[in-house]
């Protein structure tokens, strides 16, 4: 049995209690044995046999003595259950939930016993478009992957006041402090922020927000994360959280839109994150490989990931707070897609189409722009993010400028891609262009809006004893024989495309990708991520010339 660390990480870092009961062991679904959280499509789950659209899972569990004190609640918590579930506790139905990516949480109180306690999951996938289903496909070929069924993040349980507890934070920073809103039902809460040597700043309030103005600020960056710690205390509960003094900006220098963090001009060095593990499908073995993933792409010079139609565990998310690495977060795709019309003919043909009116039934619009707005709401606090994309190539796109309306008051801290890639119509931050299959020279033309290269590359190198032999291979491009030969097209699309863009305003590169899925084998790094398909020394060099470039732009702007 692989070892878990899942049940030792606390899946909620930034509201954390003391209280923390993790629900990971003894599970059986439909039956037979199956281990938690890995999905039962991932070899690390020990699920054999096929997995159907209805999923029924059952644990066992017995709470440990004075868990849950006179006065509180127990609440309990799943992190994703893909795409609709609906949970049982000895029998009490407890809660019912749509979606597979955004965590939910139930009052289970009422329906505990002393002693040993049935909890009863029972989940249905039939991967419906009208619910957010990313790259998943019941048929993976290509660039679509394994689809995931049922529980997939961990779940677990806390006790929580039934008064005054605090049931959300909400923080968003600045160059010299941070707001905080706290909701704690009505009761009366304190701020605190520790500064060192005994020093600490505090504000008091009730719902709503306070300020905390933090004196010799030390800012936030992927060079120094620096996060400062904050707890959250009511006359009945305490909880711990942490946050990061940055911005998130854009402003003319020279003529040209740069985008920046914390006042000065930045270049988004970025990789796409599919968030794909070879052994555990959407979930790594522990929470330490998404640290691994965001040492090994800094390592390489990155310093930024484009989380690709998925939504993380808030672990990935608290891994690049502290280790300083920037995520541009796609929102989760619905819908329908079409290769023809939504590949072929803007990769080679015309990029432009209007997306009024377009994105199939009403009840697909609804829920996407309702998980919109959850995924705002639930990652709004974590400095790492930097930037929303909307829509990805078309892909379910409709309606973008009133969406793109909708979703910019919930987070003006931010900047918004409304059209990653084409069919961009007026409403957006930034200029969006994919580029594969050639090298050419971007222009920033858009007033107001900064050019962002949020997809390029993609070149393939098929690692033998590495990949699944029996998927096709896919890539873009001629597959590279050798390490030399990938580097070769890599720096040659470096120094034909981006290179010669940063100075007509181009502020980001994303680079396809951080590791093969599957049978696409275009990553850095092998599916496994026992092999790194590049020169170390080589990336470092290309970010090397890339931060050069942009500096020379600021000097001479």
């Amino acid at each position: 049995m692989p070892h878990n660390s899942w049940d030792r990480y606390y899946p909620r870092p930034q509201l954390r209690r003391d209280s923390f009961f993790p629900l990971l062991d003894g599970w059986t679904l439909n039956g037979r044995p199956i281990r938690v959280p890995w999905p039962p499509q991932a070899p690390l789950s020990g699920w054999r046999g096929a997995v159907g659209d209805v999923l029924r899972y059952e644990t066992r569990f017995t709470l440990p003595g004075g868990f849950v004190p006179e006065g509180f609640r127990a609440v309990l918590h799943f992190g994703a259950v893909d795409q609709v579930a609906e949970a049982w506790v000895n029998g009490v139905s407890v809660v019912r939930h749509e979606g597979g990516y955004l965590p939910f949480s139930a009052d289970i109180t009422a329906a505990l016993r002393p002693g040993e306690n049935r909890l009863l999951v029972k989940a249905v996938d039939t991967l419906s478009r009208d619910y957010p289903y990313g790259k998943q496909h019941k048929h993976p070929h290509g660039m679509w992957y394994t689809p995931v069924s049922g529980i997939w993040q961990p779940v677990w349980l806390e006790a929580v006041p039934q008064r005054g507890a605090v049931a959300s934070l909400r923080l968003t920073p600045d160059l010299t402090g941070v707001n905080v809103e706290v909701d704690a039902g009505g009761a009366e809460y304190t701020v605190s922020v520790p500064l060192g040597e005994g020093r600490f700043v505090t504000a008091k309030g009730w719902d709503g927000m306070v300020r905390i103005d933090v004196p010799e600020p030390r800012l936030w960056t992927p060079d120094d994360p620096y996060l400062y710690s904050l707890t959250v205390t009511t006359p009945t509960d305490r909880v711990e959280s942490y946050f990061a003094l940055r911005t998130v900006s854009a402003r003319e220098i020279g003529g040209r839109t740069r985008l920046c963090l914390n006042g000065e001009p930045i270049f988004l060095h970025g990789v796409l994150d599919q968030g794909y593990f070879r052994d555990g499908l959407f979930l790594p073995r522990g929470p330490e490989g998404y640290e691994r993933d965001i040492l090994r792409m800094k390592g390489l010079g990155f310093n930024t990931l484009r989380k690709h139609i998925k939504v993380e565990p808030e672990a990935f998310y608290h891994a690049c707070d502290r280790l300083g690495m920037l995520v541009l977060q796609d929102m989760v795709n619905s819908g329908g897609y079409d290769y023809v019309r939504d590949t072929v003919i803007p990769t080679f043909l015309s990029k432009k189409r209007s997306d009024v009116g377009r994105g199939g039934g009403e009840k697909r619009k609804a829920f996407f722009e309702r998980h919109c707005l959850d995924t705002l709401a639930h990652l709004h606090s974590h400095p790492c993010i930097v930037g929303w994309t909307i829509f990805n190539e078309g892909w379910g796109q409709y309606d973008s400028d009133r969406i793109y309306r909708l979703l910019k008051p919930a987070d003006p801290s931010r900047f918004f891609i409304s059209a990653s890639g084409w069919f961009a119509q007026q409403e957006s931050d930034a200029q969006s262009e994919h580029v594969y299959f050639s090298s050419r020279v971007l222009e920033g033309d858009q007033p107001g809006k900064f050019l962002i290269l949020s997809e390029c590359g993609g070149f393939s190198r098929r690692v033998g004893g590495h990949v699944d032999e029996d998927l096709r291979n896919y890539g873009y491009g001629e597959q590279c024989a050798t390490e030399g030969e990938l580097i070769g097209r890599i720096r040659a699309m470096y120094e034909e495309m981006v290179l010669p863009s940063i100075p007509r305003g181009l502020c980001g590169c994303v680079y396809t990708q951080l590791s093969d899925v599957e049978g696409e084998t275009n990553g850095l790094y092998t599916y496994d991520r026992l092999v790194r398909k590049v020169s170390g020394e080589a990336m470092q060099a290309i970010a090397s010339d890339v931060g050069a470039a942009l500096a020379e732009c600021v000097k001479n702007g």
